[in-house]
């Protein structure tokens, strides 16, 4: 059964939720709850699962979905919206296909006529460097003994001279020649190299053209319904995305439609359209169910990579789901990038007060609050920036040394000169200023018998397919570094919760590294109260930059600043 009835009495919302930033509402979380009543409470491997609450023939329930596919759909779960892993049919077979190149390729590669073929090689390369080496090292002391006979005896016979010039023509002979022969034995062992290399290089080739064709032909299976009852598929979703929303990829334009769809840059990403999200809509669209609002969450073990807390809710991700919800959602009413542009807000400018704790003619340092920009954004939303340029008015520049996230409150130091700016800057990259940030984690954390002190390392990169979320990445992340030191507990907010307070020392400058430092089963394994991205949502990011000390460029006095969380 797909429609799962809600008994309920809470009123229904008045618009569809964004799924990219809400907060799961009432009936959502009923749905949700309903749905977990069903699940292992400690699965091994975590999953992706969303409720899409509905009303059908004057009932509300909700429909269910997980992210990713399976070969056996639960009857209780929504169906894909293209079930490509039928054996036997297109995509399978054709996935056999590249699945045999493949086992050629790491055959061929595994092979001991290979290993010994590549070992031969590189046998050749050292015994033949080593052989030229010693030609030229001969040579060289044959000249250096040459030239002491030149220097110590007045006279040299003619024999003796001529004896001299053929040992030096004999020896630069002997170098040539065991270049050459060495020359020749390469080119016979890199030919023989070239063999294999060649049969690899085919099938690799053949292998991206069987790739690429196939995930060609299988976005085009994927037709999405929006709510005005039309149909486009990923192709031409992605294709028009991306050259609606991206500058870059405007040069594009004038392909034609053919042209576009083969264009890499215009592709939708690998797993594209089989996220909860677009499951859900597409079984309610196509039979007749009205969506009223939807939620996601996370069932199970957290991945290596993402950060995933168990039975924490999650939003959209940008890169696959944007585009295509953006279309499937064409025609209900929701808050749904209504707004490309933050509006401007010139009162939330003049409501901001930010407080200085340092001001000469050089620099400033200065404390946000939490919920400003460090920087402009889109629109005309306050920044540091934008106050400090209002408050100087015209009489310095305004130089933003480092930034904080929008969420993150705490010390920033900005220069007023292009001079100061660079030396405050050079300071950062040769990391002799020091920061320290406190943060509050929930008391739960106590639970897990952490050491009181310790050091993460966590290499990040950002979250491709979700930005601004960044990722750990151990084959191609940038290393980062945080110290940490537990505190004790305290408490927070208007109803002073109690919470665990700890002090963090970023030795790196990633971006989110403490959010995430903290979030990660390999960190802390404690998402930060108020962390919305890695963690739930509260009245703020409990993550303030309580420390911050520098060199002053002119007088290279050290100065210390403290502003307490």
């Amino acid at each position: 059964m797909k429609f799962h009835p809600l008994v309920i009495d809470t009123p229904l919302p008045a618009y569809f939720n964004n799924p990219f930033d809400y907060e799961p509402d009432a009936i959502c979380r009923a749905a949700a709850a309903q749905l977990q009543a069903t699940l292992p409470p400690t699965p091994i491997e975590g999953k992706m699962y969303g409720v899409l609450v509905v009303e059908h023939q004057g009932q509300i329930g909700y429909l269910q979905a997980y992210s990713g596919q399976m070969e056996k759909e639960g009857e209780d779960y929504v169906p894909a919206v293209f079930d490509y892993l039928q054996p036997g049919e297109y995509f399978k077979v054709h996935e056999e296909e590249i699945t045999l190149l493949n086992k050629r390729i790491a055959q061929l590669k595994a092979s001991t006529a290979y290993k010994e073929t590549k070992e031969k090689l590189s046998q050749l390369q050292k015994e033949a460097t080593e052989a030229i080496e010693q030609a030229r090292k001969t040579m060289q002391e044959a000249k250096r003994l040459r030239e002491k006979r030149r220097n110590e005896n007045a006279v040299i016979t003619d024999v003796e001279q001529a004896e001299m010039i053929r040992e030096s023509q004999f020896l630069k002979a002997e170098l040539h020649r065991t270049k050459v022969l060495y020359t020749e034995k390469l080119t016979a062992a890199k030919e023989e190299l070239a063999h294999y290399q060649e049969r690899i290089t085919a099938w690799k080739r053949e292998r991206k053209m069987k790739s690429d064709h196939l995930q060609q032909w299988l976005f085009s299976q994927f037709n999405l319904l929006n709510a005005c009852g039309e149909t486009k598929n990923l192709l031409t979703i992605f294709r028009e995305y991306y050259l609606k929303n991206s500058p870059a990829r405007t040069k594009a334009a004038h392909l034609s439609p053919a042209t576009e769809s083969l264009a890499p840059s215009l592709l939708p990403p690998a797993g594209a359209g089989e996220c909860c999200e677009p499951k859900l809509l597409q079984y309610a669209f196509l039979h007749g169910y009205k969506p009223i609002s939807m939620a996601m969450f996370w069932w199970g073990a957290s991945p290596k990579t993402e950060i995933r807390q168990h039975g924490n809710y999650y939003p959209a991700c940008n890169g696959k789901c944007k585009p295509i919800l953006e279309w499937m959602l064409k025609g209900l009413q929701t808050p749904l990038c209504e707004e490309k542009i933050v509006p401007s807000n010139k009162k939330e400018a003049e409501r901001i007060k930010l407080e200085t704790l340092y001001e000469d003619d050089y620099l400033a340092v200065v404390v946000k609050p939490s919920g400003l920009l460090s920087v402009p954004g889109k629109g005309d939303k306050p920044s540091v920036y934008s106050l400090l340029k209002t408050q100087w008015n015209g009489k310095s520049d305004v130089f933003i040394v480092h930034r904080l996230d929008m969420a993150t409150s705490g010390l920033l130091v900005v220069a007023r000169s292009l001079e100061i700016y660079k030396a405050l800057q050079a300071q950062f990259i040769q990391r002799s200023v020091k920061k320290t940030y406190v943060a509050l984690l929930p008391m739960s954390f106590l639970d897990k018998a952490y050491p009181s002190s310790g050091r993460i390392e966590l290499p990040l990169s950002p979250d491709i397919n979700d930005r601004p979320r960044q990722c750990v990445d151990y084959l191609h992340g940038k290393r980062a570094i945080t110290d940490y030191h537990v505190i004790g507990e305290t408490s927070y907010g208007k109803e002073n919760l109690p919470a665990v307070k700890i002090e963090l020392h970023p030795l790196t400058g990633r971006t989110h590294q403490l959010r995430i430092h903290c979030a990660h089963p390999d960190g802390l394994d404690t998402p930060i109260i108020g962390d919305n991205l890695y963690g739930q949502r509260a009245e703020r990011l409990w993550l303030h930059a309580e420390h911050l000390e520098f060199t002053y460029p002119i007088t290279q006095e050290r100065m210390v600043f403290n502003a307490p969380l």
